[in-house]
Parts: C-alpha cells; structure tokens; sequence
C-alpha cells in the first residue's frame, strides 16, 4: 500500500492511500490505528508533501563496496551512521538549493526506511515489525566541505539537502531492487540493493542498539557508485524498481 501526505484544495492536509492514480483519506494514524476510505480524489487534484515527518534522519556511509572505492575509502566493519536534520527535507519536484559555501555538490541516490513505532535494543525476530515501509531519497552533499571538514554535519546538512518521497511503500522487497539516478536524462548511478554491505534490518537493528527509534523516523541505507557535481538548472531522477521516482530541479542559493 502507496501512504502519502497531501494537501487538499482547501489547503488541509492528510493521510491517504494511492489506488489506480486516485488518493482515498486515512482517518487516524497510519502509524497507528487508522481507517481507510474509498480512493475518490484525484492525484492532479491534491499537492503531495512529505510522505512522513521524521524526528530524527539517521544516514549510512559507505554501504556500498563500489561507493567506498569511488572515495577512496574502505569498507566499515560496522555500520558508519551519521545524522541529517529535519529542516534538509524537501519532497518530490521541491528545488535543491546549491549552497554559496560549497563549489561541488553531489546527488547520492538511496533507499529510505521508515520506522513505524517506537523501539529500542531490536533483535532479528523484532526488526519486520519495527519497519513501516520504505521510500526514496537523496543523500545531497557538499563534497568539498565533507572533505575539508572531515566530518559530515555541514556537508550533509544544509537545507533541501534531503529529498524524500513521494510516498511509502508497506508492501516492498527490499533485497533486490535496482536504483538508478539520472541527471538531465543522463545516467549516473545504477545498481541494486542486493549489494548492500548491510541489509536493511541489520540497519535498524544495529541503529536501535544506540538510540530510540520513533514513529516515522527515517533511515537513508547508503548509495550505489556514480555521485556526482550538480549545478543550477540540473534535473535530478532517482528511481527505485518498486517503489517510484523522485524528481527535484536543482538551484543556486541567492
């Protein structure tokens, strides 16, 4: 099942669910209990918003080999876990804003999980139960500020620096499912999550062993090989077999 926020034409926002191209209301939490109504809205009718609202973005580094080769870097023999704000958060067709600190910009292409209630210390048996559903995103970085600060914070985080969306999938197969990224129609990265160093329950699991996980928090599981520049005027496409698309244009900051 497609769960999406929207926003109406009497600018009131919802829960709802995607049926053959038409939205139907969610009454109640979908990360709780809730109640679903016939699909009647149509999708031009309706402004799709963030799929969820995270309290907190947790990010993988390096969980692709041919990643971490393209950066010189070697394999971690645990998971590399940063954090990105809140406030990076755009949706689909929301402008990546370009930085005037930064001279190159990379788009990172990646499966996002999103958690569906509230955890701590999961074991194997736990982890299916925990994860709500999945979703698109793009890991934006300033790759001379990474470099230069040797840490990820400023790189990672500024705002727009997080598209997400445009909807979660409860109903997806995340062992092998190929991500692509064009830019201007032109391929950069391709490849499947097959070849994650770790999967995505071993994620969760080893996130929840450190810290609590919240309802709709989101979990990025690291990029496939390809990062590379944007500039203003770039159109950025990451797809996900399963899943959808996720588009944004690309801007300089004022």
């Amino acid at each position: 099942m497609k769960i999406v926020r929207f926003k109406d034409n009497n600018n009131e926002i919802n829960y709802g669910w995607i049926h053959q191209e038409k939205i139907g209301l969610i009454q109640g939490d979908p990360f709780g209990e809730f109640r679903r109504f016939e699909a009647t809205l149509l999708l031009d009718d309706i402004t799709l918003l963030l799929p969820c609202l995270p309290g907190k973005i947790i990010a993988v580094g390096r969980n692709y080999r041919d990643h971490a080769r393209e950066m010189d870097s070697e394999v971690p023999a645990y998971p590399l876990i940063f954090l990105k704000p809140p406030s990076s958060l755009i949706t689909n067709g929301e402008p990546i804003v370009l930085p005037r600190q930064s001279k190159h910009v990379e788009h990172e292409a990646e499966l996002a999980i999103v958690i569906g209630k509230r955890t701590r210390d999961l074991n194997p048996g736990q982890v299916n139960e925990a994860i709500f559903g999945y979703t698109i995103a793009n890991d934006i970085t300033a790759r001379d500020l990474q470099r230069q600060d040797q840490q990820w914070t400023r790189a990672k985080g500024f705002d727009s620096f997080c598209p997400l969306g445009p909807w979660i999938e409860t109903d997806f197969d995340p062992s092998d499912a190929l991500i692509s990224c064009h830019v201007n129609n032109a391929l950069r990265q391709m490849g499947s999550t097959k070849d994650m160093v770790f999967k995505p329950e071993q994620l969760v699991i080893f996130i929840s062993s450190i810290m609590t996980l919240e309802p709709g928090d989101v979990i990025l599981t690291g990029t496939p090989s390809g990062v590379g520049p944007l500039k203003p005027g770039d159109i950025v496409n990451v797809h996900i077999d399963g899943l959808g698309t996720l588009v944004n244009p690309v801007v300089q900051a004022d």
